[in-house]
């Protein structure tokens, strides 16, 4: 007797169900959440740029003591990243992603009520401690919801909330903080934070922990040459974009003679271009990692050489910093999934690394701008310092390349 009840459909094993999930529309929110996160990261790290003479009358003190401010970020970043991904390895991601913007909230918690200079200086430090932990976390997590041929462009969607930060979210908390008192940027800042922390409750899924993970595993990348080359990279030849974007604003007075209110300008067409580089970096990231990543060094460099002739005229101005923008954000894209890709088994470390790569390279090229601009040199010779920058990067990048070379070499001889 032949059966007329319709045969049932096979029922797909667990782990191709898990690999549909989540679905297209629910993908979107994930990343949508993720990289909320990484606006509010982006907006906390730069509005004190634009509010620091307001700070420094808040606090009491002078305009260069409020800038250690600035620097109290950076530290953070620089010894969060590696300390928070290494002793957090082992918790689920998901719980990991939102306990790290509490911990951002926290510290901007702390920033908008510090009674003191000194208090602040602490309260950025802390507010710095989970910047590159989150952007670690959140690119693996970003990466892990698609397929691999399409995870430059999951981690490029993250970081556009923070490309997303200066072109709205920094001016925006400026104007605020301008027109209510510095401290209401800041609280601005923890409530994108609580928002963040419930977009990834409703719409980033969980995952399992990786149980596997030590401390002593993760910290091992830090001693493997091409992670710490590939962190050179960045925080070298990245630092050829800070050493002129750090004098940007007496660069466009001074030396394209504009006014001031056309600073805000050129800050926007730097968030423009920092939006075009990151989904940039993403496509390029998923084709030929590594020679793009030489490519970008070698367009930084020529650039900052072309910067140095056209910044004199208002119209070229803009284009530059739209073109210099636009390659620094491909590149950090490109650096962060370099280092995910040489990190091994650390692959969140590694992603967390490039931001501490990426903050020492603001230091450094900040520091070497200055002090080319105090010899006498003139504010247009910060760019010359830029292109040795990204040049040195680029002769990094080619030891790295050279010692890779070699290490697949022996791996191939000794089988």
């Amino acid at each position: 007797m032949t059966s007329t009840t319709a045969p049932r459909r096979a029922r797909l094993p667990r782990t191709l169900r898990e690999r549909r999930d989540p679905r297209p529309q629910n993908l979107l929110l994930a990343l949508l959440a993720l990289a909320l996160g990484g606006f509010a990261i982006g907006t906390t790290e730069y509005v004190t740029m634009g509010l620091l003479p307001e700070i420094a009358e808040g606090v009491g003190v002078s305009i260069p003591h409020a800038g250690h401010v600035i620097s109290a970020y950076a530290v953070g970043v620089v010894v969060g990243a590696p300390v928070i991904v290494s002793l957090t390895a082992r918790l689920p991601k998901h719980a990991l992603a939102i306990g790290l913007v509490a911990a951002l909230a926290l510290g901007n918690l702390l920033t908008a009520i510090a009674p003191t200079y000194e208090t602040l200086l602490g309260a950025r430090f802390l507010a710095g401690l989970p910047h590159g932990a989150y952007f670690g976390v959140a690119s693996l997590v970003a990466a892990s919801l698609v397929s691999p041929q399409r995870r430059g462009r999951a981690v490029a969607s993250v970081m556009l909330g923070l490309a997303a930060a200066n072109l709205i979210g920094v001016p925006a908390s400026t104007f605020l903080g301008q027109l209510l008192g510095w401290r209401a940027a800041y609280w601005v800042v923890v409530a994108l934070a609580v928002v963040t922390m419930g977009f990834i409750g409703a719409f980033v899924p969980q995952q399992q922990p990786d149980t596997s993970a030590t401390v002593r595993r993760e910290l091992r990348a830090l001693r493997q040459p091409q992670v710490l080359l590939t962190a050179g990279v960045g925080a070298v030849g990245f630092g050829g974009l800070f050493a002129v974007y750090s004098y940007i604003a007496p660069i466009t007075t001074d030396v394209t003679m504009m006014s001031a209110g056309f600073v805000p300008w050129v800050l926007f067409v730097y968030g423009v271009g920092s939006i075009a580089g990151t989904e940039l970096g993403g496509r390029l990231a998923d084709h030929a990692l590594f020679g793009w990543l030489c490519a970008t060094l070698v367009a930084m460099a020529l650039l900052l050489a072309v910067f140095a002739y056209t910044a004199e005229h208002g119209l070229l101005l803009l284009v530059g910093v739209f073109l210099l923008s636009t390659a620094a954000a491909a590149l950090g894209l490109l650096l962060q999934m370099r280092l995910m890709e040489v990190a091994g088994s650390a692959k969140m470390l590694g992603a967390a690394l490039n931001h501490s790569a990426l903050n020492a390279a603001n230091a450094l090229g900040a520091w070497l701008g200055g002090a080319t601009i105090a010899a006498g040199f003139g504010y247009l010779a910060t760019a010359w310092v830029g292109v040795g920058l990204s040049l040195a990067g680029l002769v990094i990048l080619i030891v790295s390349a050279w010692l890779y070379r070699g290490e697949r070499l022996s791996l191939s001889l000794a089988h």
